[in-house]
């Protein structure tokens, strides 16, 4: 059963139970007030019967077929409720008495009884007649009730039929109401069935009613299909970075393992090669190894950083840190000069101290590929209230205008960079573990004139030194 069905079946009964219930209490309000009316005028009429000393009845000229109008009907009895007299109206019949209602008049109470006599529907009012203490008669007056039964059936049909009338009115306004007010609630079923269907996420629900529940369900399912969207379209990103990941890896890896295969063959071959030539061929052998287990190591690193790699965050003196990695950089390098711009002591930035020696170490490498013999190569530390800022610069080629949106991506090399033999993965790694400490990397770039490197990090006082 749908929900407008049930809404509306609650509607058209809460609706009848009012009507009809209303009905009910009128009915029963005009019967009593009918059986009220009767009762006092009968009651009257035997007052004034009562008063005659004989107890003969009134003589009313009427039809000889009994009950032909709604006349009033008198009837005497003995006091032991044999009937004395009767009115001429009642030709034949009898108005009853029941042993009880005879028992209650010898009492001194009058007594009032309901039935049908001759086919006709009546009310027989009884009442002691006294001379004193001594009950000497019976006086009962009757009269027909088919007018006020007739006036009570007229009301029971308009009650029943009015009731009807007005639930089936109720049905159909109900299902009419019901139907507008869960018509964005069909809008969001469709709208979802279409995105299921079409997997369009820019479609929304048009909704310009109030703003009840309805209301808030529709603008919190258009605030839904909105963050959906995104992230249908960040999915969508990450699967076409995926999938150009997986294709730059299988061609970067593919080139060793051509090369330590076509060297392995040398060595294989009969007759055998020279000693000078399998010399040359194992050195490119391991060159080629070499160069692949960096590669496998970079792809690891870049998988540890997409699958959430958890880093520390720490305070770390910038100044230990820089000069830590420039000593180590001076003993792999002698044909360019790196060097250090001195920091206070009591500065410190808020991040991992091995990611950050890994990211120094990509940008110090990444320098020394592109700056020729002879250049420069700077370290150094810039800070503000809230940040650290940490610098590579260089004084190489620099990297020309339409490469630097594309320096952080992996696989990314330009053409001069590929007579580097990298990968292309240091920057994508670097740029990773900075955006996982929270903090930010940036480029700078002038070509012929050089490059420089900047992450920034939170700031945060160093922790005592030892005296």
């Amino acid at each position: 059963m749908s929900i407008r069905l049930r809404l509306t079946l609650m509607y058209s009964a809460v609706l009848a139970l009012m009507l009809f219930g209303f009905g009910g209490a009128l009915y029963g309000i005009q019967a009593a007030s009918a059986q009220a009316r009767a009762r006092a005028g009968l009651a009257e009429a035997a007052g004034r019967f009562s008063a005659e000393r004989d107890f003969q009845p009134r003589r009313i000229d009427t039809p000889r077929r009994p009950f032909a109008r709604p006349e009033i009907f008198v009837q005497t009895r003995f006091p032991d409720g044999t009937v004395a007299q009767r009115s001429t109206n009642l030709d034949a019949v009898i108005l009853p008495l029941s042993d009880t209602g005879l028992r209650t008049i010898q009492g001194g109470q009058p007594w009032v009884e309901t039935g049908q006599l001759a086919n006709v529907h009546i009310m027989t009012y009884s009442a002691p007649v006294r001379q004193g203490d001594q009950l000497v008669g019976i006086v009962q007056v009757a009269r027909p009730l088919t007018e006020d039964d007739q006036a009570l059936a007229t009301l029971r049909t308009i009650v029943l039929a009015g009731g009807a009338v007005g639930t089936l009115l109720a049905f159909i306004l109900g299902w009419l109401f019901a139907g507008a007010a869960l018509r964005p609630i069909h809008q969001l079923t469709a709208t979802a069935q279409l995105i299921g269907r079409e997997r369009d996420f820019s479609r929304r629900v048009e909704y310009a009613g109030p703003t009840d529940e309805i209301g808030r369900l529709a603008t919190t399912f258009n605030g839904m299909l909105t963050e959906l969207q995104s992230a249908h379209h960040q999915t969508e990103q990450a699967l076409q970075i995926q999938r150009r990941f997986v294709a730059d890896a299988s061609h970067e890896l593919r080139t060793p393992l051509t090369t330590i295969r076509g060297n392995l063959a040398l060595l294989q071959r009969d007759p055998p090669i020279s000693d000078d030539d399998r010399a040359a061929v194992l050195a490119d052998t391991v060159d080629e190894s070499d160069r692949m287990r960096r590669l496998v190591l970079d792809l690891l690193a870049l998988a540890r950083a997409d699958a959430g790699r958890a880093l520390r965050h720490d305070p770390v003196p910038v100044a230990e840190l820089l000069e830590e990695v420039c000593r180590q950089a001076r003993t792999l390098e002698s044909e360019r000069t790196i060097t250090y711009i001195p920091t206070p002591a009591n500065l410190a930035a808020l991040g991992d101290r091995d990611a950050l020696k890994q990211v120094l170490v990509i940008l110090l490498d990444n320098a020394r590929k592109f700056t020729p013999p002879g250049g420069q190569i700077t370290l150094g530390a810039n800070t503000t209230d809230q940040q650290v800022a940490l610098y590579v610069r260089d004084t190489g080629a620099g990297i020309p205008p339409d490469m630097l949106p594309h320096i952080f991506e992996r696989f990314y090399r330009g053409d001069s960079a590929r007579t580097g033999g990298g990968a292309g993965l240091g920057l994508a790694i670097a740029h990773g573990l900075v955006e996982a400490l929270g903090g930010q990397i940036s480029v700078a770039s002038t070509p012929d004139a050089g490059s420089t490197f900047t992450l920034t990090l939170p700031r945060l006082p160093a922790p005592p030194l030892d005296e």
